[in-house]
């Protein structure tokens, strides 16, 4: 005698809709996520690199104030003039504001101060009633909005410079 199956015998495996629903939205959850996260390190890698030129910015600003004659450093004109250029060409001078003081040291005679805005205008907020003739201390400082969130920030540095031969 021969035995015949039937179907009823038989155990079909099959994913049921419910369970492919389930397993469709789990992986739409972590797509998303994976390109949120994904978003937010976009942010904060253009955040650095703002930062980056932040100090580069100020350090190239420091550098030709420091690199001047004294008596070009001390003269308020001429370095209103210097100031009407970038500190250097990249893009996030554009949208900086640079801010400049001098004050002769160690005992200030008043303060000598600069502010270039984005848009490239120099002002001469206030002059210094003497930067004297051996020391002048030079603060610059660059502040914009910040790329992520839209935060104020701001690098600064300060140097003395002497008024020496220069090698």
């Amino acid at each position: 005698m021969i035995k015949m199956r039937t179907r009823s015998s038989q155990r079909e495996a099959a994913t049921s809709f419910p369970e492919v629903l389930v397993a469709v939205l789990l992986l739409a959850i972590f797509c998303t996520s994976i390109f949120e996260l994904n978003g937010v390190c976009l942010r904060y890698i253009d955040a650095t690199k703002e930062s980056v030129a932040a100090l580069e910015s100020v350090h190239d600003r420091a550098e030709v104030l420091r690199n001047l004659a004294f008596t070009d450093l001390t003269n308020a004109t001429y370095v209103q003039t210097l100031l009407a250029t970038a500190a250097n060409g990249s893009d996030f001078c554009k949208k900086a504001t640079e801010v400049i003081k001098m004050s002769a040291y160690p005992t200030a005679n008043g303060v000598t101060q600069f502010t270039r805005t984005s848009a490239g205008t120099v002002t001469n907020n206030s002059t210094a009633t003497e930067l004297g003739s051996t020391l002048v201390k030079v603060d610059v400082s660059t502040s914009w909005n910040l790329a992520l969130g839209g935060r104020a920030r701001s690098e600064e540095t300060s140097t003395i410079i002497s008024n020496g031969s220069k090698k």
